[in-house]
Parts: structure tokens; C-alpha cells; sequence
């Protein structure tokens, strides 16, 4: 009996590992944890690059628009409701939220649940979520160079481009760091003519 109950607790340990080093696969809403490091680096590299812009609803009904972030540090996180890493991170990204709101920074949560607002509004009213959630779709998943994993999260500087990019669970300490790095630098000048998001192409 000892001998036999050896596989099924080494089993449940190394879930526990998996969910504090991976990231599930958005093919599977079973949350299947795939076998490989945070920041592997084999998703498409988007730092530097311009934040694609995007216009979706958010849970309360209100438009959220990317580009009206400008000028603001904007934590970009697309989740699951299913997603065990996720769940790991929701209550920092809670935290950054409320610390660091009246320092021009914003929290957006993008969830990929296929039965959308059915799944996510519960949640978000469970866990008391204080910042905006929207659905992702066919448009935001391309623009973003694919998310084929989740959690993958996108820190934005006040000059619209990607500063960093996460595929997986990280540690609270790195967002720390990024964001108040981030938020240290000055606002960009205002030009009329020049984009700081552009809109992803159709």
C-alpha cells in the first residue's frame, strides 16, 4: 500500500512544480501545463516594438481603448479563468493596481475563456478584480504574435512600445522591478502626427 501510494504523491507534487515554472496551453481548457520554463523565449519577441491598439468591452459594459492609456505604464495581461499560473498572478496584478494607481499605471486583463463572459464575470466577481478584464479574440491573440500560452503578459511603457514580455508564471519581484522602473520615466511629449500604438493589421 505504501509502495503504491509513492507514484500518485510524486505525481500531484510535480503538478504543483509545473504550475510554478510553466504555463498552460491554450489548447486545452483542462489547463494541461506545459513542459517548459517561463520566458523560454520560443514565443515571437514583441519588446521595442509599438503596443498593438486595440477597442474591446470590458466586464462593466465601458470601451476600453489602448491607445487612451498613453502616456500611462500599462501591465497587459492575457489569462484564463482554467489557467492554474494565472490564478498565481491575478492577486499581484491586484496589488500593482491598487499601489500604483495614482501613478499613471493600468492594469488590463484580456481572458481567452471560450464560453467568454459566461466564466470570466463570476470570477472576476469571486475574487473581487479592481482592474478592467476584456475578452480576447481572433484579432488581439494575431496582433500579439500568437499567445499560444497562458499567462503571457506585456509591460507598456508611458511611450506606448512593449518594455518587456513574459510567456508563463514570473515572479512577483520582476513586475516590481519593471513597473517601478517604468513609471520613473517622463511622460512623452505630445505629437500629434506620431502614433504611440498602432493598430494591428487586418
Amino acid at each position: 500500500m505504501i509502495l503504491s501510494s509513492i507514484p500518485r504523491w510524486t505525481a500531484i507534487a510535480g503538478l504543483g512544480a509545473c504550475l510554478v515554472i510553466a504555463s498552460c496551453s491554450r489548447g486545452h481548457q483542462s489547463a494541461a501545463v506545459e513542459p517548459q520554463n517561463a520566458d523560454s523565449g520560443e514565443a515571437k519577441s514583441m519588446v521595442s516594438k509599438p503596443a498593438p491598439d486595440f477597442t474591446l468591452t470590458d466586464s462593466t459594459g465601458a470601451q476600453v481603448k489602448l491607445s487612451e492609456q498613453k502616456g500611462k505604464v500599462v501591465l497587459l495581461n492575457f489569462w484564463a479563468t482554467w489557467c492554474g499560473p494565472c490564478k498565481v498572478e491575478i492577486p499581484w496584478f491586484m496589488s500593482f493596481q491598487q499601489q500604483y494607481k495614482d501613478q499613471n499605471f493600468e492594469v488590463v486583463g484580456v481572458a481567452f475563456d471560450d464560453d467568454g463572459w459566461q466564466m470570466v464575470k463570476p470570477y472576476i466577481a469571486e475574487h473581487k478584480i479592481n482592474y478592467r478584464v476584456v475578452l480576447g479574440n481572433d484579432d488581439l491573440d494575431k496582433a500579439y504574435g500568437g499567445i499560444e500560452s497562458l499567462p503571457t503578459t506585456f509591460v507598456i511603457g508611458r511611450d506606448g512600445r512593449i518594455a518587456s514580455q513574459h510567456k508563463g508564471l514570473v515572479s512577483k519581484a520582476t513586475y516590481q522591478e519593471e513597473i517601478t522602473r517604468l513609471l520613473k520615466d517622463p511622460a512623452p511629449v505630445e505629437r500629434s502626427k506620431i502614433a504611440l500604438f498602432r493598430e494591428p493589421a487586418r
